[in-house]
């Protein structure tokens, strides 16, 4: 019930607030289409040494591409 309740609150809160990759857990990372464990795994090994300013900056890591990142981007506008 507590997985269902936390699905619920995070997908509200996807809509209107854009996602922040630098902040965001896994869970939170997981929870955009597209994005699975380990896409979600790459932006936070990523994220430690770099920082990431936009949803373009993704298409930077591997597997992230163009029509990939253009999903994402659409997905979690606000």
């Amino acid at each position: 019930m507590k997985k269902i309740f936390l699905g619920v609150i995070l997908s509200c809160v996807m809509l209107f607030a854009a996602m922040d990759f630098n902040k965001a857990s896994k869970q939170e990372l997981m929870s955009i289409k597209g994005i699975g464990q380990k896409k979600a795994q790459s932006i936070i090994d990523y994220r430690k040494s770099n920082k990431i300013n936009s949803v373009e900056d993704l298409e930077k890591i591997k597997g992230f591409g163009k029509k990939l990142v253009n999903k994402i981007k659409n997905s979690t506008k606000s």
